[in-house]
């Protein structure tokens, strides 16, 4: 095959969206086979949509062995652009439909649990009483899953802590700064001072999420940049549901952002004690692709995040 290296009037003429799509399904199901029984094709048909493909683009796209198939350089670079084609054909049908409703349509997000149960999900229950038809689609995950979940455009935008520099390929809108706080539940002792040194704090048990994790790893790093050792931490997950009931025994103690302790209101089975880390504020960004249109209903979503979050903006 002569590789084509610019577009030209045949590669216009001759390349088909459904080819593309076939292409996506053979990939992403890794077999002509399983791509078949996903688009209810036969296999036959697949392989032709294929060798038509190479033939109009004048490469092979696809590696073929008997474990299955594998994107050539060629094809990885294809179906790149094919991903993104199908997403900005996905938000001009939902654009097309916000014309007649702008309280239509699927809005898809991700972030941690911190931020889904804090700031996504009040967002979440006043859009849907206001806009019955609308659709929220989440994802959990830290922010390195999550940054591969935009990037593959599986969803419109996260909220996060930024522990590092963007990438060039993101947009970033920051919301507030927030640094990490000790909390613990209401029946603690420690719960009722009012001053405490750390120090005395690690030899409690701990619930944290593990070092592997953006956050657990954030904070471990926090304490120790604040001269102290590592606590004893005896339940290491990264379940908020686990370190919730870990915590409501009284007897665990915990680092979460301290907006999850605001936001939407303040949590009545929780004390944050009087322990400071200065060397934890970050802040907390609303992240997108670059150069990457964002339907009317997402749109509505983050107007509503930028509100409920504006009174973080002004703590310091």
């Amino acid at each position: 095959m002569i590789a084509v290296t610019q577009w030209n009037d045949r590669v216009r003429r001759r390349l088909r969206l459904r080819d593309v799509d076939i292409l996506l399904a053979v990939i992403q199901t890794g077999s002509m086979g399983k791509a078949a029984g996903a688009l209810n094709m036969s296999q036959p048909a697949i392989s032709k949509a294929i060798a038509y493909l190479e033939h109009t683009l004048g490469v092979r796209l696809l590696d073929r062995s008997r474990q299955g198939v594998e994107p050539t350089p060629s094809g990885r670079a294809l179906i790149k652009r094919g991903v993104a084609m199908f997403d900005e054909l996905r938000q001009g049908v939902q654009d097309i439909a916000s014309l007649a409703d702008p309280a239509v349509g699927e809005i898809r997000m991700g972030g941690s649990e911190h931020t889904v149960s804090a700031i996504y999900s009040p967002v979440i229950h006043q859009l849907s009483r206001q806009n019955p038809r609308m659709t929220f689609h989440v994802i959990v995950g830290d922010l390195r899953m999550m940054s591969r979940e935009l990037d593959a455009r599986n969803i419109d935008f996260v909220v996060s802590r930024m522990y590092s520099s963007p990438s060039e390929e993101h947009s970033i809108e920051v919301l507030f700064e927030d640094p990490l706080v000790v909390v613990t539940g209401a029946s603690n002792p420690l719960a009722r001072r009012r001053k405490i040194a750390f120090a005395e704090l690690l030899d409690e048990p701990w619930t944290l999420q593990p070092r592997e994790n953006n956050f657990g790893s954030f904070a471990l790093d926090a304490i120790r940049a604040a001269g102290f050792p590592p606590p004893r931490i005896t339940v290491a997950s990264t379940s908020n549901s686990l370190r919730g009931e870990m915590l409501a025994t009284g007897h665990y103690l915990t680092m979460v952002p301290r907006y999850w302790t605001l936001l939407p209101r303040r949590h009545p089975s929780l004390r944050v004690l009087p322990v400071e880390f200065p060397n934890s504020r970050l802040k907390v960004a609303i992240i997108t692709l670059k150069n990457r249109s964002l339907s009317r209903a997402t749109e509505l979503f983050i107007d509503s995040l930028r509100a409920i979050t504006k009174p973080l903006a002004r703590e310091k």
